[in-house]
């Protein structure tokens, strides 16, 4: 993806610079000299990242920097400030009035770049799909030499003219191989591989060193440093691409965790002392290895400045009598997090390496060293917090995967024991209900037989019976008579558990006055004023739909046979069926005891009944999906709704189970 820049300096050299720097890299770059030019940026340009200069003829960098974080449009746009004032009140004022980062002047125009893209949470820029090398030599002749001839054979290529331009690039483009030239001005070829191998980003990436020289002794330390082969300029330049193929098919496969920081990419320092002129030394000496390095005189400063912008490392003198260095060491080791960062301490002796350990710093390098000294032991903190964080957090990532793995294994588990338990349930359900038919069938003969023969005898004027001989045969008809209904319900419910759902769209409203007209048939004497609404349909099995009508019309019926003035009401709303009364109602909380199989609510001298109806009619909603709840008071009628969702479709399963919804 390619990224628009908008860069604000009054200075012509910095613009060219930055735009230079920000172009090579992939980005498009918009160049404004002033605030009002910054401003009409703000308002009609498209851009990702704003570089501000503080510092504007008419204009300050906070009050654009305020008024672009002030845009919601701009929310997410990446922000720098550039200043020459690098005072840390300056510093914090940016970072806190919104500012991403905060660079001091003079900059180094490659740490500005990287640190952009690692703000935009950018991955290595690639050019293509391509295999990328990166080929590191002062030669321009024999950089373009090698750049032919690799690009010939389908590689895409970088090139770096020093080895600290290499390792920057290197940092930022994460090459799958790099050819580097032995000898150079800055760091020669092997030290250039021996970094490489010592960054936790690069230290898998292959490595070709190239050199004139011709001994056999030079080969020897060039792949002591790292190298994984060696090349010699004197031969048929052939030989590289093959080289090349053969290192990147021995090449390990990485570690299936992405590396994400880098030694060589954008990092930042604090120096602290209260020393100006040896601040201002360490400034300069740190800067040439390309890091943003940060002057701070205080320690207050310095940990409010760390509170806002944590740094890779820091660097602390001494100061009069060692003690505002050891201080200053023991006050940043103790805040959590910020203790973290690596400290090298400097100081006037080699005496004073013990004192500087003993106050928690991380390492030691006298004042008087060379500014290399100082940056190499830089360097090495940098790389052991990397190395450190690196391990940590593939530690942390590794422990997750297994933690997810393990959750997977579980919910797998879980699934399929809950799967066989489903299953085997099924299955004893359906036997349980072909039992429950297959017995209730069996039972309506011997019942028939029992009912006639108590009949008979009851009706036999030949043989007369005495008082107590035709109260006890009632008695056995009656209990008969009971039991065959019970015995009809329990058929009914297993008829409505099993079979398919035979589906279709039919008139609601003509179904139920049929119903009505079936139950007033049963019982004449009992007048109720029935309330029916027109046009309603469903999409549904349709003897199913009267066994719910049937069972809650009756039972509808059956409770107002105590009111005055009975009324049974049956309906829909935009959510549900209902089938509402004003009876006997059934006491509040109850609600959901209404469905269990022969649970009753009411005595049965009062509302006889084989507690069998509410449970058929839930069995029934539930095989087409739907819900049925309950609504009453006692004394003040009841409502029942239910719900017959449509078909999903063709892949529907015919005998979907859903759990009804019960409450009052």
């Amino acid at each position: 993806m390619n990224h628009e820049v908008l860069i604000v300096d009054d200075s012509l050299t910095v613009r060219m610079d930055l735009h230079e720097a920000f172009e090579a890299d992939g980005f498009g770059t918009i160049l404004c000299a002033t605030g009002a030019e910054a401003r009409a940026a703000f308002a009609t340009a498209y851009f990702d990242v704003a570089v501000l200069d503080v510092l504007l003829p008419d204009a300050d960098g906070l009050e654009l920097l305020t008024e672009l974080r002030g845009m919601p449009s701009r929310a997410g746009v990446v922000t720098v400030l550039l200043s020459s004032v690098d005072d840390v009140a300056d510093r914090l004022a940016g970072l806190r009035t919104g500012a991403d980062e905060y660079v001091g002047k003079p900059y180094d125009a490659g740490y500005v770049v990287a640190r952009v893209r690692q703000l935009l949470g950018d991955g290595p820029a690639r050019t293509d799909d391509r295999t990328q090398v990166l080929i590191i030599d002062d030669s321009l002749t024999f950089r373009e030499q090698l750049r032919e001839l690799l690009e010939g054979e389908g590689y895409a290529v970088l090139l770096a003219a020093s080895g600290e331009e290499g390792l920057r690039m290197a940092a930022d483009r994460r090459p799958q191989a790099v050819i580097v030239d032995g000898v150079m001005p800055g760091i020669d070829g092997a030290t250039v591989i021996r970094r490489i191998r010592l960054d936790p980003a690069l230290r898998d990436t292959p490595c070709i060193l190239m050199t004139a020289a011709d001994d056999y002794a030079t080969e020897l330390q060039m792949l002591d440093a790292g190298a994984d082969a060696f090349v010699r300029k004197q031969q048929n330049l052939a030989i590289v691409p093959a080289k090349l193929n053969a290192v990147l098919r021995q090449t390990a496969e990485q570690l299936p965790i992405e590396v994400t920081g880098s030694l060589h990419g954008p990092s930042k320092v604090l120096a602290l002392t209260p020393d100006r002129q040896r601040l201002a030394g360490l400034a300069a000496a740190l800067q040439g290895e390309g890091y943003d390095v940060i002057q701070v005189s205080s320690t207050d400063d310095a940990l409010d400045l760390l509170t806002e912008q944590p740094v890779d490392c820091i660097v602390l003198g001494l100061g009069p009598g060692g003690e505002l260095g050891g201080q200053a060491c023991r006050r940043i080791k103790e805040v959590p997090r910020i203790g973290e960062t690596p400290i090298v301490m400097t100081g006037a002796t080699d005496d004073d390496s013990l004192a500087c350990l003993a106050f928690g710093a991380d390492d030691y390098v006298r004042a008087d060293a060379a500014a290399e000294a100082l940056r190499a032991h830089v360097r090495t903190q940098i790389r052991r917090k990397q190395s450190h964080d690196e391990s940590r957090r593939i530690r942390e990532e590794l422990m997750r995967r297994e933690l997810d793995a393990a959750e997977e294994r579980a919910a797998r588990q879980l699934a399929e024991t809950r799967a066989a338990l489903v299953e085997e349930l099924e299955w004893r359900n359906r036997e349980l209900e072909a039992f429950s038919g297959s017995v209730s069938h069996d039972l309506r003969g011997p019942l028939q037989v029992i009912s006639s023969f108590a009949e008979h005898m009851l009706d036999d004027e030949d043989e007369p019976l005495s008082a107590e001989a035709r109260r006890r045969l009632s008695r056995i008809q009656a209990a008969a008579h009971r039991m065959a209904d019970l015995v009809e319900s329990l058929l009914i419910l297993a008829r409505a558990s099993r079979g398919d759902l035979r589906r279709s769209e039919f008139d609601l409203t003509a179904t139920t006055w049929s119903v009505i007209g079936e139950v007033e048939a049963r019982g004449p004497g009992h007048k109720v004023a029935f309330a029916v609404q027109e046009s309603m349909r469903a999409d549904a099995d349709e003897g199913l739909v009267r066994v719910i009508l049937e069972n809650l019309i009756n039972n509808a019926v059956k409770f107002t046979r105590k009111v005055e003035s009975p009324v049974v009401e049956v309906g829909r709303t935009a959510e549900a069926f209902f089938v509402r009364d004003n009876g006997a109602g059934f006491p509040a909380g109850k609600a959901g005891e209404l469905f269990r199989p022969f649970a009753r609510l009411h005595s049965a001298e009062d509302f006889p009944g084989t507690g069998i109806g509410l449970t058929t009619v839930h069995r029934a909603v539930e095989r087409h999906g739907g819900e049925i709840w309950a609504e009453g008071d006692d004394g003040r009628g009841a409502t029942f709704w239910f719900t017959l969702p449509a078909a999903a479709g063709p892949a529907t399963a015919p005998d979907r189970r859903a759990q009804a919804r019960r409450h009052s």
